[in-house]
């Protein structure tokens, strides 16, 4: 697909999936975060809650660029009201829950999801690394598998995906 990048920036990312529970320092924000992923799209609306914030709604789109270059996302998000938010989510759409919790890692952050439904048990790990070099320093956390290369860890295959789905995907990575 060709990208237009008028409107939308480049995001440089890594995501793990996480086999045992590390142990991470102190979280520097927690949010719950419920995406709407648009059937037959790859838009998304996001609903995310935070304690002592008001609540965020975004409309958004996220598309890899490059061919050998997976770490790259080219991403598009509109800022909207409540009123516009409810109005988008009665479009025929998946809905995706996670808790988000946002570590401190050197110069980086960090964030664990940690998924619920269908896809409860099911902790990723994603780096953001914004502009810079996509190669960082190994995280120091242990039982992690990096699968940024795989596309059936973003939010818009997850979304499809069924318990009996997700228990065979975890099975090739060595997870249970």
């Amino acid at each position: 697909m060709q990208v237009n990048m008028k409107y939308a920036h480049i995001e440089q990312e890594r995501r793990y999936l996480v086999l045992e529970n590390g142990s991470y320092p102190d979280p520097i924000r927690q949010l719950s975060i419920r995406d709407l992923y648009f059937t037959g799209t790859n838009l998304r609306l996001r609903r995310v809650d935070e304690v002592g914030n008001p609540t965020v709604f975004k409309f958004g789109q996220k598309i890899r660029v490059g061919n050998d270059f997976k770490f790259q996302i080219a991403h598009t998000t509109m800022y909207i009201s409540s009123d516009e938010f409810e109005l988008l989510a009665s479009l025929p759409a998946k809905t995706l829950e996670k808790k988000r919790s946002i570590f401190p890692l050197e110069d980086l952050q960090f964030a664990l999801d940690e998924f619920e439904g269908a896809l409860a048990g099911l902790s990723l790990i994603e780096v953001d690394l914004g502009r810079r070099d996509v190669t960082h320093a190994p995280l120091p956390i242990d039982g992690l598998i990096e699968v940024t290369s795989d596309e059936r860890f973003t939010g818009g295959e997850l979304v499809k995906m069924n318990h009996e789905n997700l228990s065979a995907l975890l099975l090739e990575y060595g997870a249970k």
